[in-house]
């Protein structure tokens, strides 16, 4: 949300809860698995630094099976999955 409101304003956001409102966009309740994991990423990716946010993205991706997240973060595409893989931002950079 942050993001987008420094992108587009207080109107962007409403705009995503909006979107939550109609059930096109899930807030997803992260488990005590994925939190845990948000914390050995920000410790592995420390020197760019990823916050929580990043973090919390990362590891949802990974256990949802996800390779698709949507990020305004023009660094996000340095992150890489437990298997080494990249994350594809969406929209592109």
């Amino acid at each position: 949300m942050y993001m987008v409101g420094e992108a587009g304003g207080y109107r962007s956001q409403a705009l995503l809860w909006e979107m939550r409102s109609r059930g096109d966009l899930l807030i997803h309740p992260m488990t005590t698995v994925e939190i845990d994991r948000a914390e050995v990423l920000m410790e592995k990716f420390n020197d760019s630094p990823m916050d929580f946010g990043d973090a919390s993205l990362v590891a949802v991706a990974e256990t949802r099976s996800l390779r698709q997240v949507f990020t305004l973060d023009k660094h996000f595409w340095y992150y890489r999955l437990a298997d080494g893989s990249a994350l594809e931002p969406i929209p592109g950079r």
